[in-house]
C-alpha cells in the first residue's frame, strides 16, 4: 500500500485496487518526479488531517470538489453589469470622437482621417437606434472638424509650412469627405452654432412604447409578398428582408450612393446595374433620365474591367441601346447638354430649375462611351472563332454600332455649331476618326448600303454639315469628305491615320497613281518609326494594299517595291497584326505576347497571307528570271539581287534530287520559274494560271490574261539574254512566232532592252532583223585586274567621304579631279561592248526606264 493513504482507518476494495494502480503508476516515475509529487502529498495529507481528519483517500478529491463548488456559487453571488447595443455604440462614439480632439492637438491628420472614416461608419447603427436623428456629440464633432480643418488650410496658406506625405494625404481626404458629408447635416450644424450650449442641453423624452411581437413569417409568406409587390415578378430587398421602395424624390441620392462605391472591392455592379434601371423606370423628367443613364452606361463597362475579359453580347447591346436612348434624349432636349468639364450638381434633394431658353450642361462624354462600345466590339470579334456562325452574328452588330456613331456625330457637330458652348474640337475629330475606321476597308457597295440604312434610323429632320444626307451615296465623296475634314481641322495622329485611310480607300478602288501620290506626298515613310504602334500596323496594311493595287494594273515593279518591305521580312502576321508568326528563337515575354494578341485586327479586316504571298513571288519570278539570265556566268553582277526571299527559296528548290508535281502556291512559282528560264513559256504560264487563290480577287480572268502577257514578254526577255551570244542576227518574225507576240510587240520591248543598254545590238528595220554585236572576250587575269580596280576606285571614295567630314569640305578640289578621272576611265571601260563592270556602272546612271532598268537604279 502506497504511502499516500498511509493512516486511513477506513479503506475499501475499490481504494485498494487504486492504490495498487497508483503505486504502481509511481514506481515508474522519475526520482524528480517523486520529490515533487511527496511533497504535494504532505501537504494535502496536513490540510485533509486539519479540516477532517475521519476523510482520507479518495474523499479527500470528493471535498477538494465542494470547495471548488463553493467558490462558483460566490462569484455568481457577485453583480455582472451588462451593458446594451446602444449603450456600446455610444461609448465607441465617444472612444473615436476623444481619438480626433487628441489628433488635433498634434496635428495628426493620418490618425483624423481614419479615425473619421470610422465615425461615418458607426453613424447609420447610431441613427436608426437615435429615431432617425444623428447623435449630438456626432454633430459637434464634425462642426468642429470642419472649423478646426478651415483653421489648419487657412494657416498653411499665410504661413506654408511643410507637412509630411502622410499628414498632407490626410487633410486632402479629410478636407473632400467633409464637404459632402456636412451637407447632409447642414441644418443641425447651423443650430449648434448658434448656440452650442442650448443645443448639447436640450433633451428629448423618450417614451418607452411597448412593441408587440411581430408573427414569424414563414418562407411562404415572404415570397407571396414578393410577387405582389411588383408587376414585373421580383422588389428589390434590403437588409432585414424588407421591400426597397424608390422614389424619384430620392433618385441623385441613390445614383450618389452608386458612384461613390464605383471601384471598391466588393462591389456587386449587377446588383447596382438593376436598381439603376429601376429608377429609368420611375424617372419623370429628361434630367433625371440623362443622368441615370450617364451612370448605368459606364457601369456595364465595368463589368467587362480587364484586359482579358470581353463585353457580352446582352450586355453589349443593352449598353447600344442606352446610349442610343441617351442621344435621343439629348435631341429632344436642346436646353439640357452633357459636355466634358461641366460642374457637378451636388444638391441630391432636388433637381435643378431649367430656365427655357437657357442651356444647362451636365458632366459627361458621349465621345467615350461611343469609343469604349466600339472597342468592346472589336474585342469580342477578336475572341470568337472566325470560322463559325458566331462571328457572322456578331458581326452585324457593326451596323448597329454604325448608326451610333454617325448620330453621335450629329450631337457633337450640333455642340461645336453653339455659339454659347466651348466645345472641343477634339471631340468632333474623335467621332469621324471611328466614322473612318469603320468604312476606308469596305468596297463602295457595302459602305452605301451601310449608309443607307443607318440615314433610315435617323429622323427626317437630322442632317450633317460635314457630310449632308444628299451625299451619302456617293462613297467616294463620303471618304474625301471625312479626310479632308480631318486634314484641315486636326494634326499629329489623327491627321495621320486618316492620310493612310484614304490611300488605302483608293487602293483598294483601282486608283493607284493618286494612291501612290498622296503616299509620297505625306512622306509618311519617313517619320512613321515615331507613330504608335497601331498607326504603324495602319502603314504596312497600307503599303500592301498599294502594292496589291500596283498588281492588278500590270505594274510588276511597282508591285514588287511596294511588297518587299513587308514580304521580305518573314513577319507578315506581325507586321499586319493578323497573327502571331512564333520564331524558334524568339524571347517573347508573356506581357509583349498579350500586347500583341489586343492588336489584332478582327477577321474581316484582314488581308489574304496566302494570296500576299503569291503576288509577291509572281513580281519576283517576273523580274528576277531575266536578271538571273542577263548576269550569266559574270561573277561581278552576280550580286545584284532583287528579292533575297526570293533567291533562297529558288535554291532550296533547284537543291531538290527530284521535285514531284506543284502542291501549294509557292511549289507553282518555283515550278513556273525553272520553266520561264528554260524558255517554256507556255508552261511557266500554266503553272502560273492553275493557282487557284487568283479566283479571290476581283476579274480573275484579266488578271491571268495580264500575267500570261508579263510571263511572254520576260520569256522573250530571257530567251534574248541567254542566246544572244550564239547569233549574228535573228529575226524579228521568228521571235514572234516562238512567243506568240505580234511583231510589233517583238520590235518594242528589243528596241527597249537596246536603248537601256541591256542588248548589245541593233534593230535593222528594213529587213525585219536584230544585228548582234560581238563584244571583246576577256581573259581570266583582266576580269580580276578589272574586278580590283572597282574595289580600289571603292576605297579611295571612302577615303575621300571620310577626309571630307574631318576637314570640312577643304577636300572638294581633290575630289573634282578624282571623279573625272575615274569616270573617264569608267567610260573608256563602257564602250567594251557593255560586258564589264565598268560599263555597267556608266550606264546605270542613265537608265530611264524598263523593270531590271529600275531595279538597277534601286540596287
Amino acid at each position: 500500500m502506497s504511502r499516500f493513504f498511509h493512516g486511513s482507518d477506513s479503506s475499501s476494495e475499490s481504494s485498494s485496487e487504486e492504490e495498487e494502480l497508483y503505486s504502481e503508476s509511481e514506481e515508474e516515475k522519475s526520482a524528480e518526479s517523486e520529490e515533487e509529487e511527496s511533497e504535494e502529498e504532505d501537504d494535502s495529507e496536513d490540510d485533509s488531517s486539519d479540516e477532517d481528519g475521519a476523510a482520507t483517500g479518495v474523499n479527500r478529491f470528493l471535498k477538494k470538489d465542494t470547495e471548488s463548488d463553493a467558490e462558483e456559487s460566490d462569484e455568481e453571488d457577485k453583480v455582472t453589469v451588462v451593458k446594451s447595443a446602444k449603450d456600446k455604440r455610444f461609448e465607441e462614439l465617444e472612444g473615436t470622437i476623444r481619438l480626433i480632439e487628441n489628433a488635433e492637438k498634434i496635428n495628426d491628420w493620418a490618425v483624423i482621417s481614419t479615425e473619421y472614416d470610422k465615425l461615418n461608419r458607426l453613424l447609420p447603427n447610431l441613427i436608426k437606434q437615435n429615431d432617425g436623428r444623428p447623435p449630438k456629440l456626432y454633430i459637434k464633432a464634425i462642426a468642429d472638424l470642419e472649423a478646426f480643418m478651415q483653421e489648419t488650410v487657412e494657416k498653411q496658406k499665410v504661413t506654408p509650412k511643410k507637412m509630411n506625405a502622410v499628414n498632407t494625404r490626410g487633410l486632402n481626404a479629410v478636407r473632400q469627405r467633409i464637404r459632402k458629408n456636412n451637407k447632409d447635416h447642414s441644418k443641425e450644424i447651423d443650430k449648434y452654432r448658434e448656440d452650442k450650449d442650448a443645443f448639447m442641453q436640450e433633451d428629448v423624452i423618450e417614451e418607452a412604447v411597448p412593441v408587440a411581437k411581430k408573427p414569424k413569417r414563414t418562407p411562404g409568406d415572404i415570397e407571396q409578398e414578393i410577387i405582389g409587390a411588383d408587376d414585373s415578378g421580383f422588389t428589390m430587398v434590403g437588409a432585414g428582408g424588407r421591400a426597397v421602395k424608390y422614389t424619384p424624390e430620392e433618385i441623385f441620392k441613390n445614383l450618389r450612393t452608386i458612384v461613390e462605391s464605383r471601384g471598391r472591392k466588393n462591389t456587386d455592379r449587377l446588383e447596382q446595374i438593376k436598381v439603376m434601371e429601376k429608377l429609368l423606370e420611375i424617372s419623370v423628367t429628361d434630367y433625371q433620365r440623362i443622368r441615370v443613364l450617364l451612370t448605368v452606361i459606364p457601369t456595364r463597362f465595368d463589368l467587362t474591367s480587364g484586359t482579358g475579359n470581353q463585353m457580352s453580347q446582352e450586355q453589349w447591346k443593352v449598353a447600344e441601346h442606352e446610349l442610343t436612348q441617351l442621344l435621343q434624349l439629348l435631341e429632344q432636349s436642346p436646353d439640357l447638354v452633357v459636355v466634358e468639364g461641366a460642374e457637378e450638381w451636388e444638391n441630391d434633394e432636388k433637381q435643378p430649375t431649367l430656365t427655357p431658353g437657357e442651356i444647362f450642361k451636365i458632366p459627361g462624354s458621349i465621345v467615350s462611351f461611343v469609343e469604349r462600345l466600339d472597342d468592346e466590339l472589336t474585342r469580342s470579334l477578336q475572341h470568337i472563332d472566325p470560322h463559325t456562325a458566331e462571328y457572322v452574328d456578331r458581326l452585324r452588330d457593326e451596323a448597329d454600332l454604325y448608326s451610333c456613331i454617325v448620330r453621335a456625330l450629329l450631337y457633337v457637330e450640333s455642340l461645336k455649331s453653339n455659339p454659347k458652348l466651348e466645345a472641343s474640337q477634339d471631340s468632333v475629330n474623335r467621332v469621324v476618326m471611328r466614322r473612318l475606321e469603320h468604312i476606308y476597308f469596305k468596297p463602295s457597295q457595302v459602305v452605301a448600303i451601310l449608309e443607307e440604312n443607318t440615314w433610315k434610323r435617323m429622323s427626317e429632320n437630322a442632317d450633317s454639315k460635314i457630310t449632308p444626307r444628299a451625299e451619302s451615296t456617293n462613297t467616294e465623296g463620303l471618304v474625301q469628305t471625312l479626310c479632308t475634314y480631318l486634314f484641315q481641322n486636326s494634326e499629329g495622329i489623327i491627321r495621320a491615320r486618316a492620310m493612310l485611310c484614304q490611300v488605302y480607300f483608293l487602293a483598294l478602288h483601282e486608283q493607284y497613281y493618286q494612291a501612290r501620290d498622296m503616299m509620297l506626298m505625306s512622306h509618311l515613310q519617313e517619320t512613321i518609326s515615331n507613330f504608335d504602334v497601331n498607326t504603324q500596323i495602319l502603314f504596312n496594311r497600307t503599303l500592301v494594299q498599294v502594292g496589291l493595287c500596283a498588281f492588278r494594273a500590270g505594274l510588276v515593279y511597282e508591285a514588287q517595291t511596294s511588297l518587299q518591305e513587308i514580304c521580305g521580312s518573314n513577319r507578315q502576321k506581325e507586321l499586319l497584326a493578323q497573327g502571331l508568326q512564333m520564331q524558334r528563337y524568339s524571347q517573347i515575354s508573356p506581357e509583349q505576347e498579350r500586347l500583341e494578341r489586343q492588336r489584332q485586327l478582327p477577321f474581316h479586316m484582314h488581308i489574304n497571307l496566302e494570296l500576299l504571298e503569291c503576288v509577291y513571288l509572281t513580281c519576283s519570278m517576273l523580274l528576277e528570271i531575266p536578271l538571273l539570265a542577263q548576269v550569266g556566268s559574270s561573277p561581278d553582277i552576280r550580286k545584284r539581287i532583287i528579292s533575297k526571299t526570293y533567291r533562297r527559296l529558288l535554291e532550296y528548290h533547284e537543291r531538290q534530287i527530284f521535285t514531284g508535281p506543284p502542291e501549294n502556291t509557292r511549289d507553282h512559282v518555283m515550278q513556273a520559274s525553272r520553266a520561264l528560264a528554260a524558255g517554256e513559256w507556255k508552261k511557266a504560264a500554266d503553272y502560273i494560271n492553275s493557282i487557284k487563290i487568283w479566283e479571290l480577287m476581283a476579274q480573275s480572268a484579266t488578271i491571268k490574261d495580264m500575267l500570261s502577257e508579263q510571263i511572254q514578254e520576260e520569256g522573250l526577255r530571257t530567251y534574248l539574254f541567254t542566246y544572244a551570244p550564239y547569233y549574228d542576227t535573228l529575226s524579228v518574225a521568228t521571235l514572234a512566232s516562238m512567243f506568240e507576240l505580234p511583231t510589233r510587240k517583238v520590235a518594242a520591248v528589243v528596241s527597249k532592252m537596246i536603248s537601256h543598254e541591256e542588248l548589245a545590238a541593233a534593230l535593222d528595220q528594213v529587213n525585219d532583223a536584230i544585228i548582234f554585236r560581238k563584244g571583246v572576250e576577256l581573259s581570266r587575269l583582266q576580269s580580276l585586274a578589272l574586278t580590283l580596280s572597282d574595289k580600289a576606285s571603292g576605297l579611295i571614295e571612302s577615303n575621300e567621304k571620310t577626309l571630307e567630314q574631318r576637314t570640312q569640305g577643304t577636300a572638294n578640289a581633290f575630289e573634282r579631279q578624282t571623279q573625272g578621272g575615274r569616270g573617264g576611265r569608267g567610260g573608256q571601260r563602257g564602250g567594251r561592248g557593255g560586258q564589264q563592270r565598268g560599263g555597267s556602272q556608266g550606264r546605270r546612271n542613265n537608265f530611264t526606264g524598263g523593270a531590271l532598268g529600275r531595279v538597277g537604279v534601286q540596287t
